[in-house]
């Protein structure tokens, strides 16, 4: 399948103002612990792309976008183990060596590490982990990684200079999502029976 690319671009009104991220702007302005959504305007390419895709291939695009955010966690929080165990076990749920249940613990330990910490930028991270992870599941918690990694970019970088860092990283969400795309089912890897599934 061959879908058009047109990924984020500065979109600005004739007064400056980039329109894209406008719903974004609020809820900094809000105070919201979240200022990404489902229905964030900066996001809604990406999730036209994600919404044409199989199970495989969510999954695949999620553990694989969330092993950069892990290891910004790891740097700061080196003997924090939970956000890696997440991920390895929901990839070993991915490929049928584990149940559901053993996966669901460790995702809900990576977003009690985001709890416990006390981080608003690391704290995203670890929920995006958790989201990444819990995309085994459902195809619909993949947006999450994305709602959660972006959020911990305005923390990091501020409201007056997130805008580049986040088009940047939506840019590299939907060229992963367009490589998985195009090849999760070329390396014959195992699968969960469900994840077979049509």
């Amino acid at each position: 399948m061959l879908i058009a690319i047109s990924m984020v671009s500065s979109n600005q009104t004739g007064e400056g103002i980039n329109i894209m991220f406008t719903d974004v702007d609020i809820r900094i302005k809000n105070r919201n612990k979240l200022f990404f959504s489902h229905d964030s305007q900066c996001l809604q390419e990406m999730r036209r792309l994600i919404e044409v895709q199989n199970h495989r291939t969510l999954v695949m695009w999620a553990l694989d976008c969330a092993k950069l955010p892990l290891e910004q966690f790891e740097a700061k929080y080196p003997d924090e183990t939970r956000p890696r165990k997440c991920l390895k076990l929901c990839e070993d749920w991915a490929r049928g060596k584990i149940k559901m249940p053993i996966a669901k613990w460790a995702i809900l330990d990576s977003h009690a590490v985001a709890r416990e910490i006390n981080d608003s930028e690391y704290g995203a991270l670890c929920h995006g982990i958790g989201h990444a992870g819990a995309t085994v599941h459902v195809g619909t918690h993949a947006i999450g990684l994305s709602i959660y990694e972006l959020t911990a970019i305005v923390y990091k970088y501020g409201k007056e200079n997130y805008q580049g860092p986040v088009e940047e990283k939506i840019n590299y969400y939907y060229k992963r999502l367009l490589y998985w795309q195009d090849n999760t089912d070329k390396f014959g890897l195992e699968w969960a029976g469900f994840l077979l599934r049509k």
